[in-house]
This record gives structure tokens, C-alpha cells and sequence, in this order.
């Protein structure tokens, strides 16, 4: 835990930061309005422009459902008391740290480690 806030406003934040995320991933994932009328008449290159603005939303949607899952570990770790040591080499994770980035699983020498 941070020494400059509880384990409850932690948890209060990183529940929002996931309800947020959810719902971002839902109006990603979400079927595509039909367009009534569209069909053979396409201009060329429209497909391909469908194309690559849907491996842009996927590629968003798996960054934002890595997200998701990293916040479902920190609130697991909060839970069990571990919230701020490295699952690395075990020290514990600097404050300046978990407040940049309060889904953070290792110190800043063990994620630069490949």
C-alpha cells in the first residue's frame, strides 16, 4: 500500500478506472450500426479502409482489456495484503511509483528485464 492513501480509496480507484475501461471496451466491441442501402455501390478502397480502422480497434480493445486485466491483479493483491512488492525479486515497489502507474506488478529494475 502507498504511504500517502488507504487501501479503500486505492481499491475505490482502480474500481472506477475499470468500470470506465469496461465500458470503453463495450462501445468498441459493439456490433456496427447497419448502413441500410450501402452495398455494390461502394467506392473502391472502402473495404480497405473498414479494414484497417477494425485491426485499429482491435489492437485497442486488447490494450485495453490488458488493462483490465492488470487491474483485477492489483485489486487481487490488494485483497491479500501483497499490493506493492514485486512479484519479481520481492522488494517493495516505491510509492512514486504505484501512484504513476497503481497496477504495477514489479519495481522499475525488474520491468526493464526482459
Amino acid at each position: 500500500m502507498t504511504q500517502s492513501g488507504t487501501h479503500s480509496e486505492l481499491t475505490q480507484s482502480l474500481e472506477r478506472k475499470r468500470a470506465q475501461l469496461k465500458a470503453k471496451l463495450a462501445d468498441l466491441t459493439a456490433p456496427p450500426e447497419q448502413n441500410i442501402g450501402v452495398g455494390f455501390g461502394k467506392r473502391v478502397g472502402d473495404g480497405t479502409t473498414e479494414a484497417v480502422e477494425r485491426i485499429s480497434t482491435t489492437a485497442t480493445a486488447r490494450s485495453i482489456d490488458g488493462s483490465i486485466k492488470a487491474i483485477d491483479a492489483a485489486l487481487l493483491r490488494i485483497a491479500a495484503g501483497t499490493y506493492g512488492v514485486c512479484e519479481i525479486c520481492g522488494s517493495v515497489i516505491p510509492d512514486e511509483r504505484l501512484e504513476a502507474r497503481p497496477s504495477s506488478l514489479r519495481c522499475v529494475h525488474c520491468a526493464r528485464q526482459p
